[in-house]
């Protein structure tokens, strides 16, 4: 198996691509021969973005009472969470939690609200003159994921100064009405489409660990490849009480990387970036993700649940000897 991952990393080095079916073998993966598949998969991330990390960190500007009915979200006004409840913070907040961003390293900063989309008026007019503030006062990038939005608001929003669109698909198409039927998954699609026509750059990927099937993450990443995006997130579920997947079983730290991994030779010149859940899914193993083809990370805390403390993340780039990217190209 060693020669053929090899003989894979190698085609997508020189251009090529791997099949659906290439994919699904490397999910079938285990014991030893996931060690070759991380060693492949950082050769190809060394290839094409290099061994800098990026960091980035967000805000929760707007929390709870989402219509949507996601089932893994503590925000949806479905579920029975002990998620806080709060309106759109205000500009002061907004600004204020880049600067503490940069301090902390990082070099991109999503404001993030819930509910299916912004409200037109002085709820985006308050995020944009934030992220105006934000482009002026500090060195950080502003991004946004402000739900499903219109060609008028992804131009309004490339003209403030945001260079990226964050908008998750979160699963696959055909497992998305498992996950959510308050929206339809073109919806989402379309948001993508809708962001790089304005010219904005696009963050979207997905959660792994809702019950999903190994063939339905393959069909997600191919479905990133199609839509071109240039900045993919990889989540995995931290099961929270109230929520439909309160239940749920995390996977386990291998699975994880091996899916990082699988994601790097679909996707090898994007920045894949490990978000949310890395604490309770790899545990003893994240810093292997950045040798499983991560190229990035989110520091900090994040929606609704807490992250590791920025130094404990400092401290493992340092055991790493890797460098961090001082900003988002």
């Amino acid at each position: 198996m060693r020669k053929k991952l090899a003989i894979l990393a190698d085609r997508v080095i020189a251009g090529g691509v791997i099949t659906e079916a290439d994919a699904l073998e490397l999910t079938k993966l285990s014991g030893p021969d996931l060690i070759f598949l991380f060693a492949e998969a950082n050769r190809i991330k060394e290839q094409f973005v290099g061994s800098s990390v990026f960091l980035c960190s967000i805000i929760n500007a707007k929390s709870g009472r989402c219509p949507e009915n996601c089932a893994f979200c503590a925000q949806s006004a479905h579920h029975t969470t002990d998620a806080p409840v709060y309106p759109l913070v205000d500009e002061e907040r907004m600004v204020a939690c880049a600067h503490e961003a940069e301090k902390n390293g990082s070099s991109c900063y999503g404001i993030i609200t819930s509910g299916t989309t912004v409200s037109k008026g002085e709820e985006l007019e308050r995020i944009l003159r934030a992220v105006r503030r934000i482009r002026t006062e500090t060195g950080i990038t502003p991004s946004c994921s402000l739900g499903i939005i219109d060609q008028a608001t992804a131009s309004a929003l490339k003209e403030a100064g945001v260079e990226t669109y964050h908008h998750n698909l979160e699963t696959a198409r055909s497992f998305f009405p498992q996950i959510c039927s308050t929206h339809d998954y073109e919806e989402d699609v379309t948001t993508v489409r809708v962001a790089r026509e304005a010219g904005l750059k696009v963050c979207c990927g997905g959660i792994f660990g809702l019950g999903e099937s190994a063939a339905q993450r393959v069909e997600m990443a191919f479905t990133l490849r199609e839509l071109k995006v240039e900045s993919v997130p990889l989540n995995f579920l931290n099961p929270i009480e109230g929520t439909r997947l309160a239940g749920a079983q995390n996977i386990t730290p291998l699975e994880c990387l091996q899916t990082i991994a699988m994601y790097r030779f679909i996707l090898p010149n994007r920045r894949i970036t490990v978000c949310g859940g890395r604490e309770k899914n790899l545990r003893d193993l994240q810093s292997w993700m950045f040798m499983a083809g991560a190229s990035g990370t989110m520091i900090g805390n994040y929606l609704t649940t807490t992250g590791r403390a920025p130094e404990q993340d400092w401290q493992m780039l340092r055991d790493l000897e890797l460098d961090v990217a001082n900003c988002c190209e």
